[in-house]
């Protein structure tokens, strides 16, 4: 699919500059709600995640680390608002994400921003095109437990493919059990978690995998 684009514009000076029409968390929990209806499995939550959790998420990403964000599923944008605010410049974000409303809606929200419609989950196909040099960071909100071990696998490996050594694959979960396994045999990767962010409803617990 081809890439949803703002037209170009000058990296933000100030962390929230480049952050577009004000974001109402009712309305955004009522598109959660109905894309929800409408594909369970594809959307995963009810409703989008909570302020404490986006900024825990976005915590892991150092904006000093240059290179371009990708962000996996990033839904009506709470993880990406956070990001910016970290100091993520909004022309380094990469947004996959498969629901053609979120995706106006991002494009609309955060000028600057690369909005990619297309497969989260075959992400060497999906930014063939776009990604031009290793990934800093890869955010994911995607719902993994709708997906079998194997290709939640996959997708960490392929997140990894297209990152710098070192660099951070970061995912939420509202279960007790790691969406991928904590510890690997292979040693192909390492795995971190963060405390249960409580205020967060329900509340989720962010993983962090990374490539030796």
């Amino acid at each position: 699919m081809p890439p949803l684009r703002r037209p170009s514009a000058k990296a933000p000076a100030a962390r929230g500059d480049s952050l577009g029409p004000r974001r109402d968390p009712l309305e955004d929990e009522a598109r959660f709600l109905r894309s929800w209806f409408e594909r369970p499995l594809v959307t995963g939550a009810v409703t989008p995640s909570g302020k404490m959790l986006a900024r825990t998420m976005a915590s892991y990403v150092d904006p000093r680390r240059e290179g371009p964000v990708v962000e996996l599923g990033p839904g009506t944008g709470p993880v990406t608002e956070a990001l910016i605010r970290r100091g993520i410049a909004a022309s380094r974000l990469i947004l996959v994400e498969f629901n053609p409303d979120f995706c106006r809606l991002l494009t609309r929200r955060f000028p600057g921003v690369t909005v990619i419609r297309g497969d989260a989950y075959d992400m060497r196909a999906t930014l063939k095109t776009v990604l031009t040099q290793p990934a800093a960071a890869t955010i994911s909100s995607l719902p993994l437990f709708t997906k079998p071990l194997e290709q939640r696998l996959d997708l960490l490996n392929a997140a990894h493919d297209l990152m710098q050594p070192g660099a951070p694959f970061v995912q939420f979960t509202y279960a007790v059990v790691p969406p991928i396994p904590a510890r690997c045999e292979a040693g192909s990767y390492t795995a971190d978690r963060s405390n249960r962010v409580w205020l967060n409803l329900p509340p989720a617990r962010v993983w962090v995998y990374r490539r030796p």
